[in-house]
């Protein structure tokens, strides 16, 4: 089977779809899968690592948000590409424009699609105040997934909303982690000396982008309350956006990083004690994952990965989405109990490892042979049951 991946978003960007994608096509590679992708040309001038080949498109980054970016292409580029280097399936990581060039020219050439469902349209549609789209979006989104075999999704409640807003074929392909990168073992005590701790006084973590999406009010609210209650603690924040210069104006005290490498960000982790995650704009949020295999204790809405992973009480803190008084209570109570964050770290790690890459790569493959299958099957046999 040759592999065609279409996304915004390849690695070295630094986001979870680039993430995601990076580690599928790694581990397809071991299993004998070659995997081509097409992108927008990055800001860099580089070449996609980890993929037999790629062909990059015209690049438009978002007003206001340049690390933020879509494809533009026609269709007809993409039918002489693979005309010339035909895949078996095309995976669709995006809905945009990139993803809809892609979606007419497979669907001339006959070659079956599977979509994936990345970015929660409707809710930046609320967070960037032009909520009158949001209904357009879904009618836009049914229309176009609806079109493809399957639609994998990471979670089974995203999985149930996008079947009740019609959306057939709908399957759970969940995220991996990787329980070497992100471990304990990395805690590391000059790190902390840097924040102004030593090894008795809590570390409050955030890692993610600093943008409207991220519930950054909770945050800095959350932020505040836990300091009122230990004054000793620190706070640190990994990331950056265009939310950031306002973030630093409401915690003077907190230390911000930038984005860091991948070395850095486990050191980072493991040198914390809490994560506090305030969003509800994920489909996944690998940074619950990576916080739990790093050994901390998450607070985080039930949602997404933390509904997926977080028994709230015995491996993490999860409150019903969208309570921000529930959620900033349970950030104040934890803070000032260090036997529960600590007990709750060791038990978050060990769900985080059944999270296997290799074991999400093999049902990933399973499902891209299930959309070849039906595609080449009689038009009387084509349904695919659902997840």
């Amino acid at each position: 089977m040759r592999l065609c991946i279409v996304s915004e978003t390849w690695s070295p960007d630094i986001n979870g779809v680039a993430h995601t994608l990076s580690r599928l096509s790694y581990e397809l590679n071991r299993q004998g899968v070659p995997v081509d992708v097409i992108r927008p040309r990055p800001q860099i001038d580089a070449s996609a690592t980890g993929v037999n080949r790629e062909l990059q498109v015209q690049r438009l980054a978002l007003p206001g948000y340049s690390d933020v970016q879509v494809g533009l292409v026609k269709p007809a580029t993409l039918r002489r590409f693979w005309q010339q280097h035909r895949p078996a399936v095309i995976y669709l990581a995006t809905q945009g424009p990139l993803g809809w060039a892609a979606r007419q020219a497979a669907r001339q050439l006959n070659i079956p699609l599977v979509a994936g469902w990345h970015t929660n349209f409707d809710h930046y549609c609320e967070d960037y105040g032009v909520t009158w789209l949001a209904s357009t979006a879904r009618r836009y989104l049914r229309y176009f997934h609806n079109g493809c075999a399957l639609t994998l999704v990471p979670t089974h409640l995203q999985a149930k909303s996008l079947k009740q807003q019609g959306i057939r074929g709908v399957h759970v392909l969940s995220r991996g982690l990787d329980g070497e990168r992100f471990s304990p073992a990395y805690r590391d005590t000059q790190l902390r000396q840097r924040w102004g701790v030593n090894e008795h006084q809590p570390v409050a973590l955030y890692v993610g982008r600093l943008a409207a999406e991220k519930n950054l009010t909770l945050l800095h609210e959350s932020f505040q309350a836990m300091r009122e209650v230990r004054p000793d603690i620190a706070q640190v924040i990994v990331g950056d956006g265009p939310g950031r210069a306002q973030l630093e104006k409401a915690l003077p005290d907190a230390h911000f990083t930038g984005f860091v490498g991948q070395e850095a960000l486990a050191r980072h982790y493991a040198s914390a004690d809490l994560f506090i995650f305030p969003s509800l704009s994920e489909t996944w949020g690998n940074v619950v994952a990576e916080a739990m295999a790093s050994g901390l204790a998450v607070v985080a809405y039930d949602h997404a990965a933390s509904a997926e992973l977080i028994n709230s009480g015995h491996n993490g803190i999860t409150v019903p989405a969208g309570n921000s008084a529930a959620f900033q209570q349970a950030a104040v109570d934890l803070c000032q109990h260090p036997a529960d964050y600590a007990r709750l770290g060791r038990v978050a790690r060990l769900r985080a490892l059944e999270q296997s890459w290799m074991g999400i790569a093999e049902q990933f493959l399973h499902y891209l042979h299930q959309a070849l299958e039906a595609h080449h099957a009689p038009a009387s046999a084509c349904r695919i049951r659902p997840s």
